[in-house]
C-alpha cells in the first residue's frame, strides 16, 4: 500500500468553484481500481487550503490515478488555474 497527502492552497474567491471540482474528483477517484481511500478536506482555519488523504493498493494504482481522465479534467484542467501552491508527499505504511 502507498499513501499520499496533498495540500493545495487556492486563490481567494475561488474556494467554491474548487470545492465543486474537488467533489467531482473525489466521486470519480473512489471508483478507480486500486483506490482504497480518497478524502478531501477544507481547512477550518484557512478556507483557501485543502488537504487530500489518499491510499492506493500500490504505486501502479497511484500512477493510474494521476494519469486518469478525471484527474486531467478536474486538476490539470481546473484547479491548477486557481492554485497558489501544492505540496505532495508519499508515505509507506509502518505495519
Amino acid at each position: 500500500m502507498i499513501a499520499l497527502i496533498a495540500q493545495i492552497t487556492v486563490k481567494p474567491g475561488t474556494e467554491e468553484e474548487c470545492k465543486q471540482l474537488f467533489r467531482a474528483l473525489v466521486e470519480e477517484t473512489r471508483k478507480e481500481p486500486g483506490c482504497l481511500q480518497y478524502v478531501a478536506n477544507q481547512s477550518t482555519e484557512n478556507p483557501l487550503k485543502f488537504t487530500f488523504y489518499e491510499q492506493y493498493e500500490d504505486e501502479a494504482a497511484l500512477q493510474a490515478h494521476l494519469n486518469s481522465p478525471h484527474f486531467a479534467r478536474y486538476i490539470k484542467g481546473g484547479v491548477d488555474a486557481f492554485s497558489v501552491s501544492r505540496d505532495i508527499e508519499k508515505y509507506l505504511p509502518l505495519g
